[in-house]
């Protein structure tokens, strides 16, 4: 079974990447500390965090957290190693709602997208959750390149 995350509030960018990566990942902005422990032991998920303090905090109640030492794609070098993971941009998960995405017709994202995208893209993806239309464009190498790179350990 894959892994699943719980991001602080420190971490939001990382949680979009982890999403693109095809990874169960809920980010938290606001929520005080003991309710993120909580949470992780309850949901089985891994509490990823900046804060040192709050990772041994968690271990100490149970939960698996993992302490966060760079930026973004030196991160997920991080997860990566730990955790053995790898990253699958086809089969991302909505970057702002985390919930699984669904692929959509052109006829389904007509007036919901550019008409130059329309014109140019044959497939989409739509979030069912919060409406998200996704495609590959202008930016996909990238997304592989980084996912890719991060998913030998090396950014």
């Amino acid at each position: 079974m894959s892994p699943r995350f719980l991001l602080d509030g420190m971490l939001g960018s990382l949680s979009r990447w982890l999403r693109i990566g095809g990874y169960d990942t809920e980010y938290r902005r606001d929520t005080p500390d003991d309710d993120l422990i909580e949470e992780a032991a309850r949901d089985g998920r891994i509490l990823l965090t900046r804060d040192e303090a709050l990772v041994n905090r968690a271990r100490r109640r149970g939960a698996e957290a993992i302490y966060v030492r760079e930026g973004d794609e030196e991160a997920l070098s991080q997860l990566s190693r730990e955790l053995g993971l790898a990253f699958d941009p086809t089969h991302a998960r909505c970057p702002k709602c985390n919930h699984t995405v669904d692929r959509a017709s052109k006829e389904e994202v007509t007036g919901r997208v550019p008409e130059g995208t329309l014109m140019t893209v044959d497939e989409f993806w739509v979030c069912p959750s919060c409406g998200g239309i996704y495609w590959r464009g202008s930016h996909w190498p990238r997304i592989v390149e980084t996912l890719g790179g991060a998913g030998r350990g090396t950014t």
